[in-house]
């Protein structure tokens, strides 16, 4: 499917638009007041079971910190992103910290060549939004077919689990509460999300993962915003 006259261009800006190693690192800066980055890496290591001689891909690497978690604990790691600045920052890290056995790379979920990969464990976390829905199922299946059998897939993102009449006020609701933690500018993004990007509904993302192949292990929902998928293909 890649190179069709159709196909959708994952390289093109969606949502905020980090331009530079200085925005990367002010991103970096304000996910860590809204997350707990180090914690949510040791519980999605703990989920993926993963081998001294295990192989781990992550989708939409950003800041790195996942990748280079997970080099810790397995043989290599590849990580794709879209962004050449997020890459670039995410390498600095790994040098940094005496880290060589990840493989940085340009790619995403639609234009990442799968033909040879054998993964042990997919994780993709907050990226999977910046497909469209139709795209967001062609990704799936993509992973699906990288992953060994018995191999799982955690993803991390934006998905809303509210009712379409209460959008409104769940929006609103999530908007005030990341202004609270990071401030008005955080605020502004999560419009910008909504506005722009293209987060599904649970019951049309738990479709997805089905109909790509994937066993549901586990999905959690938490304020109504984000959801977290522990799935494996049989």
């Amino acid at each position: 499917m890649t190179g069709s006259a159709w196909q959708y261009d994952e390289f093109k800006q969606i949502g905020t638009d980090y331009g530079s190693i200085e925005e990367v690192a002010a991103y970096d800066e304000r996910m860590a007041k809204l997350r707990n980055v180090g914690d949510e890496c040791s519980k999605t290591l703990t989920l993926l079971e993963l081998a001294p001689d295990s192989r781990v891909l992550e989708i939409g690497t950003g800041t790195g910190e996942f990748a280079l978690a997970a080099a810790k604990q397995c043989s290599h790691v590849t990580a794709f992103d879209v962004s050449q600045v997020m890459l670039d920052y995410s390498q600095a890290k790994a040098r940094d910290r005496g880290i060589n056995n990840i493989a940085f790379t340009r790619a995403g979920f639609l234009t990442f060549d799968n033909s040879a990969l054998q993964i042990d464990a997919v994780v993709s976390q907050l990226a999977l939004h910046h497909l469209p829905d139709f795209w967001k199922a062609v990704a799936l299946r993509r992973i699906w077919h990288t992953l060994k059998s018995g191999g799982r897939l955690f993803l991390r993102d934006v998905v809303f689990s509210f009712d379409v009449d209460d959008a409104a006020t769940c929006v609103d609701r999530w908007k005030n509460v990341v202004i609270e933690l990071g401030g008005e500018d955080l605020g502004l993004e999560v419009e910008a999300h909504v506005r722009e990007e293209f987060s599904t509904f649970s019951w049309i993302m738990e479709e997805l993962l089905q109909k790509a192949g994937f066993s549901i292990v586990n999905a959690t929902y938490q304020g109504q915003t984000f959801a977290e998928y522990l799935c494996r293909k049989d």
